[in-house]
């Protein structure tokens, strides 16, 4: 089975990218050879240019906060599982903890680093940051592994409570609203959403439709076109019915 998250917000957009990033970035510093950490460090620069909102910090607090007195509610409620409600709580409170922690702008401590800018500068271009370009980085990469995830993780540290912050809430999203199946006839479907507007649209299909879906909506209808797919091939609609599952999001 394959998913597709589709945002239909900025703030759930930005999300989502960085949830990407943070973990290409944790994979990338765990392993050892110096290409490895070559990715990492790219990884990290597009996390600053994806992060560049400077109001993302507060609304996640605040998003955070909005979820966590909506849970505690939960607490008289019959069916929950109250263990695993504390469970997020501590998550949420934590994690909150960690983002009130950090201070200055995010990733100030990324751009104050001539170093590091340099090499970001010179990583745009392509194959800009070949040893004769930027031979001190061609030094540190050739420093023994250890160094190098020891200055990843200095690097990397004082932004990580966004990634868990963006974890949270993506988290809660994707478990806020029930899957309902639904059949795109030759490829297409339609459907007029109740209620308010959703911030993600979550799509599950299995890997024998050789299509992947491709959606628009707005408060009053969603379209979903599944088009065909292949490395050889232009893009067309996939004109056989698909067997899908469909959840709108809403925190």
């Amino acid at each position: 089975m394959i998913t597709y998250d589709y945002p239909l917000n900025e703030k759930i957009r930005t999300l989502l990218r960085l949830e990407d990033l943070y973990e290409k970035v944790r994979y990338f510093c765990g392993k050892q050879d110096r290409r490895d950490h070559h990715t990492a460090l790219v990884t990290l620069f597009e996390i600053l240019d994806a992060a560049t909102r400077t109001d993302l910090k507060s609304e996640l607090l605040q998003e955070m906060e909005r979820q966590k007195q909506a849970l505690e509610i939960l607490r008289n409620h019959p069916n929950v599982d109250l263990q695993r409600l504390d469970l997020v709580l501590r998550d949420i409170e934590r994690t909150s903890a960690s983002l009130l922690a950090g201070t200055g702008k995010f990733g100030q401590h990324l751009r104050e680093n001539e170093w590091l800018m340099g090499i970001k500068q010179r990583a745009s271009i392509p194959g800009g940051a070949c040893e004769f370009d930027l031979p001190s980085y061609h030094y540190w990469l050739n420093q023994d592994v250890e160094v190098r995830q020891k200055d990843l993780g200095v690097w990397f540290q004082p932004i990580a409570a966004v990634s868990d912050g963006a974890r949270i809430v993506l988290k809660l999203l994707r478990e806020s609203a029930k899957q309902r199946s639904a059949i795109a006839y030759q490829g297409i479907y339609q459907q007029v959403p109740a209620g308010r507007v959703a911030q993600m649209i979550r799509i599950t299909m299995a890997s024998e439709f050789h299509c992947v879906p491709e959606i628009s909506a707005n408060k009053y209808a969603l379209n979903i076109r599944f088009i065909s797919v292949g490395t050889g091939s232009r893009p067309h609609l996939y004109e056989q019915d698909v067997e899908f599952q469909v959840s709108f999001c809403n925190l």
